[in-house]
């Protein structure tokens, strides 16, 4: 067995906890291995100034961490998974996808309103069309306003006043110790979670059947399985991880996985729902996918691309 292992992260206070929560996680599964951390700044962390969906989408987060495993300079990266795009290089592998937490989205309001009480025209942060276009599709009024940074330097933007509110994942706030920041937990019919959202996931190289196999134990298969069923709707419909859609399966106590997701126009102008329910993740997938397609999908994406 390996006597060293290096996680290559990101060095957001977010990226870092979870990497320090993985870490932690090995050296309880194996008393003795060496566990270091590589920070890296990432394309997505250096621009900052535009918002995600006309730079390249969320895999901007990843690829120093990927080249990092390429080079032998880190054995694993560990990634929030809503920021892993759908369908990896096949250099690459997830070997472990768990530890899910709070998948809903989060309102923080200085002034304790929720959604519904925020005045006409409030001015809303959000770096996510598919939060976006949920807003506006039950308040047209709003005015989304993009916010680029970690979650610390959004807040403090929140408070200097540039905002009226922020929309934030819940789970890295609660990761971080800031629940109690939180105005609204969003329902996930409210606003459907982007695939993976809550959950971490272990990278490593597909090739390297040591590290695999020391990985395999943090696997949680039943989070892996809802996790896989929503990541196939974004790669069925060829949809970056930026765009306009979410997803989110749950797993009953009998294996049963109920797969919801929503694609929506960036205004919130037409959204399309589909579900599923079934045991097989990427069956869902594709039954889901169809239905969306057959509400007009397509015609979403392209506009959505022309944009």
């Amino acid at each position: 067995m390996k006597e060293r292992v290096v996680i290559a992260t990101r060095e957001s206070p977010l990226a870092l906890w979870q990497a320090n929560f993985v870490k932690a996680r090995l050296e309880e599964a194996y008393p003795g291995l060496v566990v270091e951390l590589l920070g890296m700044r990432t394309q997505g962390d250096r621009w900052l100034s535009t918002p995600l969906s006309e730079i390249g989408g969320k895999g901007l987060f990843i690829k120093e961490l990927e080249q990092a495993l390429l080079d032998g300079r880190a054995d694993i990266a560990v990634h929030s998974m809503k920021d892993v795009p759908a369908e990896l290089e096949p250099e690459f592998v997830l070997a472990a996808i768990g530890f899910r937490d709070d998948v809903r989205d989060a309102l923080v309001s200085p002034r304790g309103l929720p959604l519904e009480q925020l005045p006409l025209g409030a001015r809303i942060g959000s770096a996510s069309l598919r939060r976006q276009a949920q807003l506006l599709a039950r308040r047209p009024d709003l005015r989304v306003r993009p916010v680029r940074g970690n979650v610390g330097t959004r807040l403090g933007k929140l408070d200097a006043g540039e905002y009226d509110a922020l929309m934030l994942a819940a789970a890295g706030l609660r990761r971080l110790g800031l629940v109690e920041r939180v105005t609204e937990f969003l329902s996930v019919e409210a606003s459907m979670p982007a695939a993976g959202q809550g959950a971490l996931g272990i990278e490593c190289l597909a090739g390297a059947a040591d590290i695999r196999a020391l990985i395999g134990p943090l696997d949680d298969p039943v989070i892996g399985a809802c996790v896989r069923a929503e990541r196939g709707v974004s790669a069925g419909l060829g949809a970056d991880c930026s765009a306009p859609l979410g997803a989110y399966a749950q797993a009953s106590a009998d294996g049963t996985i109920r797969l919801r997701a929503l694609l929506a126009a960036p205004d919130g102008s037409e959204v399309l729902r589909a579900a599923a329910t079934g045991r097989e993740p990427a069956r869902l997938s594709r039954q889901v996918v169809a239905e969306l397609e057959a509400g007009g999908a397509a015609r979403i994406l392209a506009a959505l691309a022309r944009h």
